[in-house]
């Protein structure tokens, strides 16, 4: 089974990087941004087949490393 782990700042976290692909889009040409937040994305394959299971233990994976809770939101996918 595969899964997407998509992890993004939390609203009203500062976003550097963000800001700096911003600067360095509009520095190509591109004008019609209007801003940009960046994030990570995980790509996990899972050898089990229960979904519920397989969610329960992403999200353990989420807490405890893939990302900060404090700052980052994250939303899984489960093919």
């Amino acid at each position: 089974m595969k899964a997407r782990v998509i992890v993004t700042l939390k609203n009203g976290v500062l976003d550097p990087q963000g800001k700096a692909i911003e600067g360095a889009l509009g520095g190509l040409g591109f004008a019609d941004i209007g801003s940009v937040r960046q994030g990570k994305v995980f790509d996990v394959e899972l050898t089990g087949s229960d979904k519920d299971a397989a969610r329960a233990e992403l999200t353990k994976m989420c807490e405890k490393l893939l990302a900060n809770t404090v700052i980052e939101n994250y939303a899984i996918e489960i093919d």
